[in-house]
């Protein structure tokens, strides 16, 4: 995560892109008298989207914790998967 200002970012902003969208690198946006603003690719933003909606229904947060203690507990099948024509 880098910190930059608004003046560096508009000057270099195709720099500060490519960064942000091929080493998913997060830029936070200082700005003199106002609210910071957070740059991420939108690969990274559907992914934290995504996140939010499967976290946020406590059923679904239930099934994936409950699927994530069998795991870490060993409580897998491994099955061998078949080509089908």
């Amino acid at each position: 995560m880098e910190a930059v200002n608004y003046s560096s970012l508009r000057n270099n902003l195709k720099g500060y892109m490519d960064r942000v969208t091929n080493d998913f690198e997060t830029i936070i946006v200082t700005r003199k008298n106002e609210q910071n603003v957070v740059m991420i690719s939108a690969e990274e933003y559907n992914n934290l989207m995504e996140s939010v909606h499967l976290l946020g229904n406590g059923v679904n947060r239930a099934m994936l914790e409950k699927s994530k203690k069998q795991l870490v507990e060993g409580f897998v099948v491994n099955n061998k998967l078949f080509e089908v024509d």
